[in-house]
């Protein structure tokens, strides 16, 4: 009578339990492992519910913590920032067109307040506008999905959550992501074909949301069913003002996916189980079960890999051929006396191949933003790449377009499309004949060399004094800095919405 039971089990399984273990293996129990055995009782989807449910705050780890927070600062401050952006303000401007009685702050802005799942879409936003926010490994941007729906919800709750809670439910968010994308080995590289946190963004988002509503197991990961009927963005709408929706868009339909599993709606309970379910997004689709919180094996991916914080406002890879172009620029200084621009004869980027940052002559900042060639050019010509230089005057200098026809690109076949494994490099020549190369392997910023908390913190105060009062600043780093000693996670949202009035008015005419 058990094996009949196994060998059914096994024959409606999983497929991801199925590609494991082998019918024949299934005859004999004794080869069966116990994570093989529980995936026989438990579904991947079921146990993704579950985990979303269990998980407490006694399992936050220092080092995850310490993680977390870092990631959440400069998610508000690059948000903050955001919120100067035309993008920011088109969407901000649509979304005042929706009422409700629930109403949640918008980032930035002292009189504006928007219906819940509006207040996380345009947050969200304000977040990827400038594309500024943190980038983690498999390829996402793993906070701006999560942190603006958090506060949004958290903003229309009857009870406050605690800082604890909050925190707790932002990891559920990232682990969820994390996991999802090591479901595929397609994900660990540059993207191709969608913008990762347009599909495994919403899922966080979902997740995060579901823990602070304390939905119920099966609640939770109907969650996740409903929000994978949201998930994708095609990546032909990266370099123009569509990509920052793509994050608005994941955290509200995240936060709207969980709000409907509270209330009764049900998707596919086997949804992250099937190729034609969450699989449909990936060629090698390979997923597997969430540990089980109370065995005393789980752990948090964070724990393991730490996510790459931006120094400028660009695609990720923008960071090697900035420093490796800086580099190039000191050894030609040095070598050649009175060394000026016109002197050079060619530019040869090396990088890995990838048609969507590859851009020779871009005309918008979107476009300058995914731009190896514009980059490294900025960089030649001044000496720095920074928050202006991504301004219409600063893309049609002539003398930048100029350099920008000298510019040829190279993609060695060692040069893999990876943020883990990718370099750049930088050869200038000039016109007397002299050569100058330069090669980054890892930036500073990079989770293998990770900005330091002083300019982790310096980042964030040059961003958010953009827009708060020197009170909100100084408010939303101490808030930040001991969340989770914090009683209501509510005082947040008011010191993020303490504006200088002078530049709320000036940029909210933009």
């Amino acid at each position: 009578m058990v094996g009949f039971s196994v060998l059914s089990l096994w024959k409606f399984g999983s497929p991801a339990f199925r590609r494991r273990v082998t019918y024949k293996s299934v005859l004999r129990l004794d080869v069966l492992s116990l994570e093989d055995i529980t995936m026989l009782r438990k579904g991947i989807t079921e146990s993704f519910g579950g985990a979303i449910h269990a998980l407490n705050t006694t399992q936050l780890t220092d080092g995850v913590i310490h993680r977390s927070k870092r990631m959440m600062l400069d998610t508000l401050g690059v948000g903050l920032l955001g919120t100067r952006t035309a993008v920011f303000n088109k969407a901000l401007k649509y979304s005042q067109m929706f009422t409700s009685d629930e109403r949640s702050s918008v980032w930035g802005k002292s009189q504006t307040t928007l219906p819940p799942h509006y207040a996380a879409f345009v947050n969200g936003i304000a977040v990827h506008s400038m594309d500024f926010d943190d980038t983690w490994h498999p390829a996402t941007h793993p906070s701006g999905a999560v942190l603006p729906a958090l506060l949004a919800l958290a903003d229309a709750l009857d009870r406050p959550p605690s800082g604890l809670d909050l925190l707790l439910a932002f990891n559920v968010g990232i682990e969820v992501q994390g996991r999802l994308m090591r479901f595929s080995r397609e994900a660990y590289n540059i993207p191709e074909r969608f913008h990762p946190p347009s599909v495994v963004g919403v899922m966080g988002s979902a997740a995060a949301s579901a823990k602070l509503l304390g939905l119920s197991p099966a609640q939770c990961s109907h969650a996740l069913a409903i929000a994978a009927s949201s998930a994708g963005a095609p990546l032909a709408n990266t370099a123009t003002q569509t990509k920052p929706l793509h994050i608005g868009n994941a955290a509200r339909r995240g936060l709207e996916a969980a709000q409907l599993a509270q209330l009764g709606l049900e998707g596919n309970p086997n949804i992250l189980d099937l190729d034609r379910g969450f699989g449909v997004y990936y060629k090698d689709y390979s997923p597997s079960a969430m540990t089980d919180c109370a065995s005393g094996d789980f752990r948090w991916i964070l724990e393991d890999q730490d996510v790459a914080f931006k120094r400028i406002p660009a695609h990720l890879g923008m960071h090697w051929v900035v420093d490796a172009a800086l580099a190039a620029r000191a050894e030609l200084a040095n070598e050649v006396r009175n060394f000026d621009l016109s002197q050079i004869r060619r530019v040869t980027l090396r990088v890995p191949p990838s048609k969507y940052i590859d851009c020779p002559f871009p005309a918008t900042e979107h476009q300058a933003r995914h731009s190896f060639q514009f980059n490294a050019c900025s960089a030649l010509l001044d000496d720095k790449v920074t928050v202006s230089s991504y301004s219409e005057a600063q893309i049609n200098r002539p003398a930048l377009r100029e350099l920008l026809s000298k510019v040829k690109v190279e993609t060695p076949k060692a040069n893999q499309p990876n943020f883990d494994k990718m370099y750049c490099e930088v050869e200038v020549e000039t016109h007397q004949g002299q050569s100058h190369v330069a090669r980054c392997d890892t930036f500073y910023g990079h989770w293998r060399k990770p900005l330091s908390q002083e300019d982790l913190v310096g980042k964030f105060s040059v961003n958010a004094s953009s827009v708060l009062c020197t009170e909100g600043v100084e408010g939303v780093m101490e808030v930040i800095g001991n969340i989770e000693r914090v009683r209501e996670s509510s005082v947040l949202g008011l010191y993020l919405t303490m504006t200088s009035s002078q530049q709320e008015q000036l940029y909210s005419s933009m």
